[in-house]
């Protein structure tokens, strides 16, 4: 982990009250698991990631590279500042470093408890091949013929007519989401989505919220019923085809695919942000859709919707310097600080979709917003698919911005956005 044969760096009770107040309060309150509203507007008015970004900037100029350890009571972690540490630990997940950090454990446990992401040990292995072996089938055409029916009926009401906001996009993305993981007859099940964004509102308070376990069990009863049917649709087909233990709980795994769509919508919406006030781009988003794939990816990368990967160390683990690191230590990656490093990235502050067709954010590790190394989203390629086609039947209207956000390319784009207010409007 270390960047030279020096020790570790610490934090001073200065540093971690900048931190604290900067960094990790800003995020706490525009919810890690699902978005308030009211805290992202506040977020974006204020442009908090900017406030994050130059806090982890000073840690970095005083410090030095390396990552710097941070104590405050009942916990220890390192907070990475290099991209070279970065790579490190992406590379040594499940050797090293897990996935289920304590933090994202007390969150996602709300609504995904036995999901991948918060598993260790051989479970976290067989559950993992479980949902690569389930999320690869979506590479057949049966299943991008049905992601693309999907998208082009739910999308008829948007181009109908009236203007665009971010409930009316939301609304309908979640319809594809519901038929594309759980089958066209999931269309209308919308107490599914209501029931996951309660607990999901329960996950932003992580152990500090009571378990509401009749709410847990209906809604994986509800999502067990769509899996069980006759000729299950969607990745649901895929989840009957692919072979499970009783430790796996495909009805767990399939809750985590519904949660990563959510992120899925806000990243999509913000790329059409882009593209309305990016008409070159925008035509050749048009034409191409390998190139409106990069769009959405770009998205990703200047608007993390993963605001941070976490890691725990699962050994103990002594330092060159004779200091030992505790099993359990926490790990963190902050998202918009190293997507937007200008020490590295030349294009860090501007809308650049090419650097996802040049190979210049692949040899990024840094870069990562469906995470790298084993650790990477399997299911990268059925977002992409999903939120692509979705902005590709969108884009056969012209749709002009009808909000205030700078998102055009006079000049360096902000850190943080607000998609619950932006708008758009045709004709």
């Amino acid at each position: 982990m270390a960047s030279g044969p020096s020790a570790l760096a610490r934090a001073g009770w200065t540093d971690v009250v900048r931190l604290s107040v900067l960094g990790l309060l800003p995020t706490l309150a525009q919810g890690v698991v699902i978005r308030r509203p009211l805290m992202v507007r506040l977020a974006a008015a204020l442009d908090t990631n900017a406030w994050g970004c130059r806090v982890l900037d000073g840690l970095r100029e005083r410090h030095g590279p390396g990552p710097l350890l941070v104590t405050v009571p009942g916990r220890t972690a390192l907070v990475l500042l290099s991209a070279d540490d970065a790579r490190r630990v992406l590379e040594e997940t499940d050797v090293a470093f897990t996935t289920a950090n304590r933090e994202k454990v007390a969150a996602l446990s709300h609504f995904e408890p036995g999901g991948a992401l918060i598993t260790r040990g051989a479970a976290r292995a067989e559950r993992r091949a479980f949902n690569e072996a389930a999320l690869e089938q979506a590479a057949g055409p049966w299943f991008q013929e049905a992601c693309r029916t999907a998208v082009r009926e739910e999308t008829q009401p948007l181009l109908a007519g009236g203007g665009l906001t971010w409930k009316r996009f939301h609304g309908a993305y979640q319809g594809v989401v519901r038929r594309v993981v759980l089958g066209d007859a999931a269309r209308d099940d919308e107490r599914i989505t209501e029931l996951r964004d309660k607990l999901r509102g329960d996950g932003n308070w992580f152990m500090l919220h009571r378990r509401r376990h009749r709410l847990r069990a209906e809604l994986f009863e509800r999502t067990r019923r769509h899996l069980d049917r006759p000729e299950p649709g969607g990745l649901a087909r895929a989840v009957r085809a692919t072979p499970a233990t009783a430790d796996v709980d495909p009805v767990a795994q399939t809750q985590h695919w519904l949660f990563a769509y959510d992120a899925a919508a806000i990243g999509a919406y913000l790329a059409l942000g882009l593209l309305t006030h990016h008409p070159e781009q925008a035509a050749r988003a048009r034409a191409d859709d390998v190139y409106l794939r990069a769009c959405v990816l770009e998205s990703q990368r200047l608007w993390p919707t993963t605001l941070g990967i976490l890691r725990d160390t699962t050994t103990e683990t002594r330092r060159p310097d004779g200091r030992v690191l505790p099993a359990g230590t926490a790990v963190i990656f902050v998202s918009s600080y190293f997507h937007r490093d200008a020490r590295r990235l030349p294009y860090a502050d501007r809308f650049a979709p090419e650097i996802w067709l040049d190979g210049r954010a692949e040899a990024e590790w840094s870069v990562a917003p469906f995470s790298r190394g084993p650790a990477r989203c399997p299911g990268r390629d059925v977002v992409l698919l999903t939120s692509s086609a979705f902005l590709a039947e969108l884009l056969r209207r012209d749709w002009r911005p009808a909000s205030s956000h700078r998102l055009g390319p006079g000049g360096p784009l902000p850190r943080t956005a607000d998609h619950t207010s932006l708008r758009f409007t045709t004709g």
